[in-house]
Protein backbone atom coordinates (compact mmCIF):
# COMPACT_ATOMS: atom_id res chain seq x y z
CA UNK A 1 0.00 0.00 0.00
CA UNK A 2 2.70 2.21 0.47
CA UNK A 3 4.47 2.06 -3.06
CA UNK A 4 0.96 2.66 -4.25
CA UNK A 5 0.53 6.18 -1.61
CA UNK A 6 4.13 7.03 -2.88
CA UNK A 7 3.02 6.63 -6.99
CA UNK A 8 -0.22 8.53 -6.16
CA UNK A 9 1.12 11.67 -4.36
CA UNK A 10 3.94 12.04 -6.39
CA UNK A 11 1.52 11.65 -9.50
CA UNK A 12 -0.62 14.46 -8.36
CA UNK A 13 2.38 16.92 -7.31
CA UNK A 14 3.73 16.40 -10.75
CA UNK A 15 0.62 17.15 -12.18
CA UNK A 16 0.30 20.55 -9.87
CA UNK A 17 3.73 21.55 -11.15
CA UNK A 18 2.25 20.71 -14.98
CA UNK A 19 0.07 23.23 -14.34
CA UNK A 20 2.42 25.86 -12.28
CA UNK A 21 4.65 25.17 -15.28
CA UNK A 22 2.21 26.28 -18.30
CA UNK A 23 1.80 22.58 -19.49
CA UNK A 24 -1.78 22.21 -18.70
CA UNK A 25 -4.55 24.48 -18.01
CA UNK A 26 -6.20 23.65 -14.73
CA UNK A 27 -5.50 20.99 -12.18
CA UNK A 28 -8.12 19.12 -9.81
CA UNK A 29 -7.15 16.04 -7.74
CA UNK A 30 -7.06 14.78 -4.31
CA UNK A 31 -3.98 14.28 -2.56
CA UNK A 32 -4.33 13.70 1.28
CA UNK A 33 -6.74 11.01 0.43
CA UNK A 34 -4.36 8.31 -0.76
CA UNK A 35 -4.57 6.21 2.37
CA UNK A 36 -8.45 5.61 1.46
CA UNK A 37 -8.29 5.11 -2.04
CA UNK A 38 -5.53 2.96 -2.07
CA UNK A 39 -7.58 0.50 0.20
CA UNK A 40 -10.24 1.16 -2.00
CA UNK A 41 -8.63 0.11 -5.37
CA UNK A 42 -7.12 -2.70 -4.12
CA UNK A 43 -10.60 -4.30 -3.03
CA UNK A 44 -12.00 -3.34 -6.44
CA UNK A 45 -12.58 -6.74 -8.29
CA UNK A 46 -11.95 -5.86 -11.74
CA UNK A 47 -13.05 -6.30 -15.11
CA UNK A 48 -15.63 -5.71 -17.52
CA UNK A 49 -19.24 -6.90 -17.22
CA UNK A 50 -22.34 -7.17 -14.52
CA UNK A 51 -19.79 -10.33 -12.61
CA UNK A 52 -16.82 -7.42 -11.97
CA UNK A 53 -17.93 -4.22 -9.75
CA UNK A 54 -18.89 -1.07 -11.67
CA UNK A 55 -16.51 2.47 -9.98
CA UNK A 56 -18.33 5.50 -10.12
CA UNK A 57 -15.52 7.64 -9.00
CA UNK A 58 -15.01 11.24 -8.52
CA UNK A 59 -11.87 13.78 -9.59
CA UNK A 60 -10.45 13.16 -6.05
CA UNK A 61 -9.74 9.39 -6.98
CA UNK A 62 -6.66 8.76 -8.48
CA UNK A 63 -5.01 6.73 -5.52
CA UNK A 64 -7.71 4.21 -6.58
CA UNK A 65 -6.96 3.83 -10.24
CA UNK A 66 -3.25 3.93 -9.47
CA UNK A 67 -3.86 0.91 -7.07
CA UNK A 68 -6.23 -1.02 -10.10
CA UNK A 69 -2.84 -0.47 -12.38
CA UNK A 70 -3.37 3.00 -13.88
CA UNK A 71 0.02 3.80 -15.34
CA UNK A 72 0.93 7.40 -14.60
CA UNK A 73 1.31 8.60 -18.39
CA UNK A 74 -2.92 8.11 -18.48
CA UNK A 75 -3.28 11.02 -15.68
CA UNK A 76 -0.57 13.14 -17.68
CA UNK A 77 -1.72 12.95 -21.04
CA UNK A 78 -5.33 13.70 -19.72
CA UNK A 79 -3.98 16.90 -17.69
CA UNK A 80 -2.61 17.78 -20.81
CA UNK A 81 -5.17 17.43 -23.18
CA UNK A 82 -3.05 15.63 -25.50
CA UNK A 83 -4.94 13.33 -28.53
CA UNK A 84 -3.14 10.36 -27.20
CA UNK A 85 -5.14 10.65 -23.73
CA UNK A 86 -7.24 7.37 -23.74
CA UNK A 87 -9.78 8.78 -21.40
CA UNK A 88 -11.26 11.86 -23.12
CA UNK A 89 -8.83 12.35 -26.37
CA UNK A 90 -7.74 15.31 -24.88
CA UNK A 91 -10.82 16.83 -24.67
CA UNK A 92 -11.39 16.99 -20.51
CA UNK A 93 -9.35 18.40 -17.55
CA UNK A 94 -7.41 16.11 -14.79
CA UNK A 95 -8.50 13.07 -13.24
CA UNK A 96 -11.12 12.85 -15.67
CA UNK A 97 -11.14 8.80 -16.02
CA UNK A 98 -12.76 6.17 -18.31
CA UNK A 99 -11.97 2.75 -18.17
CA UNK A 100 -14.78 0.63 -20.03
CA UNK A 101 -12.49 -2.70 -19.72
CA UNK A 102 -12.40 -1.95 -16.35
CA UNK A 103 -15.70 -1.23 -15.28
CA UNK A 104 -14.83 2.38 -14.56
CA UNK A 105 -17.50 4.99 -15.26
CA UNK A 106 -16.69 8.34 -16.98
CA UNK A 107 -15.54 10.86 -14.18
CA UNK A 108 -18.40 13.96 -14.43
CA UNK A 109 -17.56 16.96 -13.73
CA UNK A 110 -20.97 18.70 -12.18
CA UNK A 111 -20.61 17.46 -8.51
CA UNK A 112 -22.86 14.00 -7.16
CA UNK A 113 -23.85 13.17 -10.57
CA UNK A 114 -22.44 9.76 -10.43
CA UNK A 115 -24.36 8.55 -6.97
CA UNK A 116 -27.34 8.76 -9.73
CA UNK A 117 -25.67 6.87 -12.01
CA UNK A 118 -24.28 3.89 -9.90
CA UNK A 119 -28.04 2.91 -9.20
CA UNK A 120 -28.28 2.02 -12.73
CA UNK A 121 -25.36 -0.72 -12.51
CA UNK A 122 -26.39 -2.07 -9.16
CA UNK A 123 -29.93 -2.32 -10.72
CA UNK A 124 -28.86 -4.25 -13.47
CA UNK A 125 -26.28 -6.88 -11.37
CA UNK A 126 -29.02 -7.33 -9.26
CA UNK A 127 -31.25 -7.98 -12.22
CA UNK A 128 -28.77 -10.54 -13.78
CA UNK A 129 -27.82 -12.20 -10.56
CA UNK A 130 -24.28 -11.03 -10.80
CA UNK A 131 -21.31 -11.68 -8.44
CA UNK A 132 -20.27 -8.13 -8.66
CA UNK A 133 -21.29 -4.68 -6.96
CA UNK A 134 -20.90 -1.52 -7.58
CA UNK A 135 -19.01 1.24 -5.72
CA UNK A 136 -19.83 5.23 -5.99
CA UNK A 137 -17.77 7.62 -4.42
CA UNK A 138 -17.54 11.67 -4.04
CA UNK A 139 -17.36 14.77 -1.56
CA UNK A 140 -18.89 15.61 1.57
CA UNK A 141 -20.43 19.06 0.22
CA UNK A 142 -22.01 16.85 -2.84
CA UNK A 143 -24.22 15.23 -0.29
CA UNK A 144 -26.51 18.00 -0.51
CA UNK A 145 -27.61 17.23 -4.16
CA UNK A 146 -30.43 15.75 -4.70
CA UNK A 147 -28.68 12.77 -6.59
CA UNK A 148 -27.30 11.47 -3.33
CA UNK A 149 -30.55 11.38 -1.57
CA UNK A 150 -32.13 9.58 -4.44
CA UNK A 151 -29.06 7.76 -4.51
CA UNK A 152 -30.19 6.45 -1.01
CA UNK A 153 -33.88 5.95 -1.78
CA UNK A 154 -33.50 3.87 -4.64
CA UNK A 155 -30.36 1.96 -3.33
CA UNK A 156 -32.87 0.94 0.06
CA UNK A 157 -36.26 0.05 -1.48
CA UNK A 158 -37.51 -3.06 0.50
CA UNK A 159 -37.19 -6.12 -1.36
CA UNK A 160 -34.92 -4.35 -3.62
CA UNK A 161 -31.82 -3.53 -1.85
CA UNK A 162 -28.74 -2.47 -4.04
CA UNK A 163 -25.31 -3.89 -4.10
CA UNK A 164 -23.77 -0.62 -3.78
CA UNK A 165 -21.08 0.41 -1.36
CA UNK A 166 -21.95 4.66 -1.40
CA UNK A 167 -19.01 6.16 0.25
CA UNK A 168 -18.29 9.76 1.21
CA UNK A 169 -14.92 11.17 1.56
CA UNK A 170 -15.29 14.04 3.96
CA UNK A 171 -12.43 16.72 3.92
CA UNK A 172 -15.21 19.37 5.51
CA UNK A 173 -14.82 21.06 2.58
CA UNK A 174 -16.66 22.71 -0.20
CA UNK A 175 -14.88 24.47 -2.43
CA UNK A 176 -14.43 27.66 -0.10
CA UNK A 177 -17.37 26.76 2.07
CA UNK A 178 -16.47 24.76 5.53
CA UNK A 179 -18.17 21.83 6.42
CA UNK A 180 -20.29 23.80 9.45
CA UNK A 181 -21.64 25.98 7.06
CA UNK A 182 -23.11 23.74 5.13
CA UNK A 183 -24.04 20.65 7.00
CA UNK A 184 -26.07 20.41 10.63
CA UNK A 185 -25.94 16.59 11.49
CA UNK A 186 -22.60 15.33 12.92
CA UNK A 187 -22.12 12.30 10.34
CA UNK A 188 -22.85 11.95 6.81
CA UNK A 189 -23.47 8.56 7.42
CA UNK A 190 -26.31 8.64 9.83
CA UNK A 191 -28.12 9.54 6.69
CA UNK A 192 -28.77 6.27 5.78
CA UNK A 193 -30.33 5.08 8.96
CA UNK A 194 -33.06 6.83 8.05
CA UNK A 195 -33.49 4.48 5.07
CA UNK A 196 -32.46 1.30 6.55
CA UNK A 197 -28.80 1.30 5.25
CA UNK A 198 -25.88 -0.46 7.07
CA UNK A 199 -23.63 2.92 8.15
CA UNK A 200 -19.76 2.59 8.85
CA UNK A 201 -17.51 5.76 9.43
CA UNK A 202 -13.88 5.66 9.40
CA UNK A 203 -10.48 7.18 9.90
CA UNK A 204 -9.54 7.80 6.15
CA UNK A 205 -6.26 9.12 7.32
CA UNK A 206 -5.28 5.20 8.53
CA UNK A 207 -4.78 2.86 5.12
CA UNK A 208 -4.45 -0.15 7.71
CA UNK A 209 -7.81 0.60 8.86
CA UNK A 210 -9.57 1.66 5.61
CA UNK A 211 -8.63 -0.97 4.23
CA UNK A 212 -9.81 -3.76 7.17
CA UNK A 213 -13.15 -1.68 7.19
CA UNK A 214 -13.85 -1.35 3.44
CA UNK A 215 -13.29 -5.16 3.19
CA UNK A 216 -15.63 -5.86 5.99
CA UNK A 217 -17.94 -3.65 4.20
CA UNK A 218 -17.32 -4.75 0.45
CA UNK A 219 -17.76 -8.55 1.75
CA UNK A 220 -20.96 -7.81 3.30
CA UNK A 221 -22.38 -6.21 0.26
CA UNK A 222 -21.60 -9.25 -1.81
CA UNK A 223 -22.75 -11.97 0.48
CA UNK A 224 -26.29 -10.15 1.78
CA UNK A 225 -26.23 -8.27 -1.91
CA UNK A 226 -27.33 -5.04 0.10
CA UNK A 227 -26.24 -1.21 0.35
CA UNK A 228 -23.89 0.11 3.08
CA UNK A 229 -22.87 3.89 3.50
CA UNK A 230 -19.89 4.66 4.19
CA UNK A 231 -18.48 7.74 5.56
CA UNK A 232 -14.29 8.68 5.55
CA UNK A 233 -12.52 11.61 7.30
CA UNK A 234 -9.79 12.49 5.20
CA UNK A 235 -7.58 15.96 4.42
CA UNK A 236 -6.96 18.15 1.97
CA UNK A 237 -3.40 18.99 1.47
CA UNK A 238 -3.27 21.17 -1.61
CA UNK A 239 -6.65 23.29 -1.69
CA UNK A 240 -9.64 22.73 -4.04
CA UNK A 241 -8.17 22.65 -7.25
CA UNK A 242 -5.57 25.14 -9.48
CA UNK A 243 -8.36 28.09 -8.61
CA UNK A 244 -7.55 27.95 -5.01
CA UNK A 245 -3.80 28.64 -5.74
CA UNK A 246 -2.96 24.21 -5.34
CA UNK A 247 -0.33 25.61 -2.82
CA UNK A 248 0.50 23.38 0.36
CA UNK A 249 -2.34 23.12 3.61
CA UNK A 250 0.14 23.10 6.58
CA UNK A 251 -2.52 22.59 8.81
CA UNK A 252 -3.79 19.06 7.64
CA UNK A 253 -3.09 15.39 8.29
CA UNK A 254 -1.09 14.22 6.07
CA UNK A 255 -1.82 10.52 5.91
CA UNK A 256 1.40 9.29 3.92
CA UNK A 257 3.59 10.94 6.52
CA UNK A 258 1.61 9.57 9.60
CA UNK A 259 1.88 5.97 7.91
CA UNK A 260 5.63 6.17 6.96
CA UNK A 261 6.35 6.85 11.08
CA UNK A 262 4.37 3.56 11.55
CA UNK A 263 6.30 2.00 9.23
CA UNK A 264 9.71 3.42 10.22
CA UNK A 265 9.21 2.56 14.01
CA UNK A 266 8.04 -1.23 13.36
CA UNK A 267 11.09 -1.52 11.07
CA UNK A 268 8.75 -2.40 8.00
CA UNK A 269 10.80 0.03 5.90
CA UNK A 270 14.01 2.13 6.41
CA UNK A 271 13.39 6.08 5.56
CA UNK A 272 16.10 5.75 3.33
CA UNK A 273 14.01 3.23 1.00
CA UNK A 274 11.03 5.48 1.24
CA UNK A 275 13.10 8.86 -0.07
CA UNK A 276 14.47 6.54 -3.11
CA UNK A 277 10.84 5.62 -3.90
CA UNK A 278 9.50 9.10 -4.16
CA UNK A 279 12.90 10.15 -6.15
CA UNK A 280 12.47 6.84 -8.20
CA UNK A 281 8.52 7.81 -9.25
CA UNK A 282 9.33 11.65 -9.87
CA UNK A 283 11.88 10.72 -12.25
CA UNK A 284 9.16 8.75 -13.78
CA UNK A 285 6.84 11.34 -14.01
CA UNK A 286 9.15 13.73 -15.16
CA UNK A 287 10.06 12.15 -17.72
CA UNK A 288 6.64 11.17 -18.82
CA UNK A 289 5.68 14.65 -18.67
CA UNK A 290 8.77 15.75 -21.28
CA UNK A 291 7.50 12.39 -23.43
CA UNK A 292 3.96 14.11 -23.37
CA UNK A 293 4.87 16.93 -23.98
CA UNK A 294 5.65 16.13 -27.74
CA UNK A 295 2.73 14.44 -28.31
CA UNK A 296 0.13 15.69 -31.19
CA UNK A 297 -2.83 18.06 -29.44
CA UNK A 298 -6.28 16.99 -30.35
CA UNK A 299 -7.52 18.40 -34.05
CA UNK A 300 -10.09 20.16 -34.73
CA UNK A 301 -11.68 17.63 -36.90
CA UNK A 302 -12.17 15.05 -33.51
CA UNK A 303 -14.35 17.39 -31.92
CA UNK A 304 -17.37 14.92 -32.71
CA UNK A 305 -15.45 12.02 -32.14
CA UNK A 306 -17.08 9.22 -29.71
CA UNK A 307 -20.50 11.52 -29.55
CA UNK A 308 -22.05 8.48 -30.35
CA UNK A 309 -21.40 5.08 -29.79
CA UNK A 310 -20.07 4.25 -32.98
CA UNK A 311 -18.96 7.25 -34.26
CA UNK A 312 -21.23 7.97 -36.69
CA UNK A 313 -20.94 12.17 -36.50
CA UNK A 314 -17.03 11.68 -36.06
CA UNK A 315 -16.48 14.26 -39.16
CA UNK A 316 -18.08 17.82 -37.47
CA UNK A 317 -18.37 19.43 -41.04
CA UNK A 318 -21.38 16.77 -41.93
CA UNK A 319 -23.03 17.43 -38.70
Amino acid sequence: MHDFMVKSRVLEERMIRIYKMGDAYFWIGGPGEEAFGVPLGLLVNKGQGHDFDYTHLHYRCSPTLIAMGMPMEDAIRLIMNKATDQNTGGRNFSNHYCYPEWNVAPVTSPIEVQYGIAIGTAWAQKRSKAKGISIVSGGDAGTAEGDFASCLIWASRKGNELPLLITVQNNRWGISTSYDESHGEEKICDRGKAFGIRTAHINGNDPVEAYLRLKEETDYIRKNKKPVLLEADVSRLYGHSSASGANFVTNEQDCLKLYEERLFKAGIIKEADAKALYKAYDKESLRIQEMVREEADPTAESIWDHVYVNNENADWRKF
